[in-house]
């Protein structure tokens, strides 16, 4: 798997990172759904120089003008809900993309830290020799985009995956390099120290649902 780190140099991307972890800042949730999305245009901008291109002449209202246009066929699939603010900010840039949209979640069945993921609904695009970008804002364990990845499998045979990730644990990066083809991509904005007992991320930034829509039941 191809891992790229997108905050190793300082760009405006820290500067939102920031913000979606500062306390005081992350109780307004409009402000925190909004900079999610920025980042994922940032990300966006980002992974858009590992896609393929083809020249294409166009109109102009004095000539023409050969430039390049995105020959990929794109589609983005968030991880609800959480990823619904940075798949906005993908989709903003890719605006042509298709879209997919799966639910996964942790289930503790022993009320205790074990626990399963549960994989429920799904609204995917046909995937078929296309370019997939999965969006999640956590990777934690990395269970869930495993998860994810192997449902997505089942449905086709995409031409190529792409991971983004806001905020990454060592322990999810090792599991998905453990799990997953090489020629996967691994796009993350901010590596971060550790997991907890509970598989939280440390520092991290809380649960980015609710941060962004509400605590859930």
């Amino acid at each position: 798997m191809q891992i790229h780190h997108l905050s190793e140099n300082n760009s405006i991307l820290n500067h939102f990172l920031g913000q979606i972890r500062e306390v005081t800042i992350q109780k307004d949730s409009l402000r925190f759904r909004k900079n999610m999305e920025r980042i994922g245009e940032i990300m966006a901008y980002e992974l858009s120089k590992n896609l393929d291109y083809q020249a294409v002449a166009i109109a102009t209202p004095l000539g023409t003008k050969e430039t390049q246009y995105i020959k990929n066929s794109l589609v983005i699939c968030s991880i609800l809900r959480a990823g619904l603010s940075l798949h906005n900010g993908f989709l903003n840039y890719f605006d042509s993309a298709e879209n997919g949209f799966i639910s996964a979640y942790r289930h503790h069945p022993n009320k205790d830290d074990f626990f399963e993921i549960i994989v429920q609904y799904q609204a995917v695009a046909d995937i078929n020799n296309k370019t997939v970008v999965v969006v999640d804002p956590m990777l934690a364990t990395g269970q869930s985009i495993v998860a994810v990845y192997k449902q997505l499998m089942e449905r086709g045979a995409p031409a190529e995956i792409h991971i983004a990730v806001v905020i990454a644990a060592p322990e999810g990066i090792a599991h998905l390099l453990a799990e997953l083809p090489d020629n996967c991509h691994l796009w993350i904005a901010a590596t971060d120290d550790h997991l907890n007992e509970h598989s939280y991320i440390i520092p991290g930034l809380g649960d980015a649902g609710d941060l962004a829509y509400g605590a859930k039941l």
